[in-house]
């Protein structure tokens, strides 16, 4: 484990989030997310009548299909288990993304379609984080390298300047994209 020793504790929750991409056979992008909260101790509750020890709180998905530029042909989502019953009711609201792209404002965009009252937290989560990261790391690199192919000029690398080892003026960017440095040396 990377981080220093822990000092001694039980554990009372975990939170999985799981996101995967696939690439399909009609040239589209499937990325899906999906998110899950456990707790070591069995609690009540009014809707499910109680949630026991080991049995989800939340199990929730999240589909977005893409095409190589990161616009949303379909959107969808399923409440698997939640604590009230009526939280699966706003799943269908998802479908409002299509026909937004993962570009700078996503996060906005879908705060302004799904977010607070609107739809779930845990969905809108999934959305803005995990799961648009991950259809910019499964796509963006198998679409440069065919615009490549295609063209014979790279594109340039769009996560430049996100981060401290992608600022232009970086050993990084002066190593694997010279023409796109901007330091001094």
């Amino acid at each position: 484990m990377p981080l220093t020793p822990a000092a001694p504790r039980k554990l009372i929750h975990t939170r999985e989030i799981r996101c995967t991409g696939y690439e399909r056979d009609d040239g589209l992008w499937d990325i899906e997310g999906r998110i899950t909260d456990v707790k070591t101790y069995s609690f009540e509750t009014d809707d499910r009548g109680g949630i026991n020890a080991g049995e989800p709180m939340h199990d929730m998905w999240v589909r977005l299909t893409l095409d190589d530029d990161l616009l949303v042909h379909e959107a969808e989502a399923s409440t698997d288990w939640a604590p009230h019953t009526m939280c699966a009711d706003i799943t269908g609201g998802v479908a409002s993304l299509k026909g937004e792209r993962i570009a700078n404002g996503w996060t906005k965009t879908v705060h302004g379609k799904i977010g607070r009252t609107l739809g779930c937290t845990h969905i809108v989560q999934l959305l803005v984080g995990p799961v648009a990261t991950t259809a910019f790391q499964a796509i963006t690199p198998i679409r440069n390298r065919r615009r490549k192919a295609e063209t014979g000029v790279p594109s340039k690398p769009n996560f430049l300047g996100t981060c401290h080892a992608y600022a232009p003026d970086s050993p990084v960017v002066k190593r694997m994209w010279p023409d796109h440095y901007t330091g001094t040396d």
